[in-house]
């Protein structure tokens, strides 16, 4: 299922307001925004519902608590669980603030995460 570009806008706005320079990768179905060559967070359709998530690459530490939140899931329907990644659902993203809490998450775990090996062409 494709993402919602309504969504994809939103997080576009919040990463372009804190200069952050990222790129775009469609993969999985859905939308990886990349920064410093690593997945920071992802858009996504969730398959049982039609709603928009945000997988949100948070680290294994945080995962503990945000999995506390309402909206938030260790899984997305259509996604296998992936170690530092949770899913936010429709609802806990609606608002901007929401939507940019989870932003900064992403982005304060970023010069943490490791790179994804190249692959050899």
């Amino acid at each position: 299922m494709p993402y919602d570009e309504y969504t994809a806008d939103r997080v576009r706005e919040v990463l372009d307001r804190k200069k952050v320079g990222y790129r775009e990768i469609k993969m999985m179905g859905g939308l990886c925004m990349m920064v410093d060559e690593k997945m920071c967070c992802g858009l996504l359709t969730n398959k049982e519902d039609g709603q928009p998530m945000l997988m949100a690459r948070i680290g294994e530490a945080a995962m503990v608590e945000a999995l506390t939140a309402a909206h938030v899931h260790s899984k997305a329907s259509n996604i296998r669980p992936m170690k530092g990644y949770v899913f936010v659902g429709a609802d806990g993203i609606d608002r901007e603030d929401d939507l940019e809490s989870w932003i900064n998450k992403c982005l304060a775990y970023n010069p943490l995460a490791k790179s994804s090996k190249k692959k050899k062409k």
